[in-house]
């Protein structure tokens, strides 16, 4: 079904506010997909926090003009799907590659963060990104080991000390 101008003008609307807040986006080649596949797909990027939309190149060209995604103009060929990573800049990366290994259909075309775009073969380093929760644990964990690493050097003379006189203690009783 054709959309109409104002449709157009809307989802063009739609994605280019998305795309102006979004941290990361990928663009995917879905040609071979199932219903079924794309339903799934869909599915488990709404449960990321990732916003994804298939949109006709020329209206994703338009979409992403003015914002750091300008850059994946060269990139739209073929049917694609724009996935955008709203909270946390590897969600989308992780979407689509848990989902291209199960469905051989989806084809990442290119990546994009920062206004620079990349290659395909970079979807895995965007991908191990952490969270934002595995982010601030492993800062926490980096800022709390010297302290940690000074009580138990402090507390090293008396621990020794006491495993001293235990063995003695043993070495008597004995």
């Amino acid at each position: 079904m054709a959309l109409r101008l104002e449709d157009k003008k809307a989802l063009v609307a739609e994605v280019n506010e998305v795309a102006a807040s979004a941290l990361s986006a990928i663009a995917a080649e879905y040609r071979g997909m199932t219903v079924a596949e794309m339903t799934e797909l869909r599915a488990k990027a709404r449960s990321e926090g990732v916003y994804m939309r298939v949109v006709k190149n020329t209206l994703a060209k338009r979409a992403v003009d003015g914002t750091e995604f300008e850059c994946l103009s060269d990139s739209l060929k073929g049917p694609i799907i724009l996935a955008f990573s709203k909270e946390d800049p590897g969600a989308a990366a992780r979407v689509v590659k848990d989902f291209a290994k199960e469905c051989e259909a989806l084809v990442t075309q290119a990546v994009a963060i920062g206004g620079d775009v990349y290659p395909a073969s970079d979807l895995d380093r965007l991908a191990k990104l952490p969270t934002l929760d595995q982010a601030r644990a492993q800062l926490l964990g980096l800022l709390q080991a010297p302290a940690g690493k000074f009580v138990r050097t402090i507390a090293e003379p008396q621990a020794k000390f006491v495993r001293l006189l235990a063995a003695y203690r043993d070495q008597q009783a004995a």
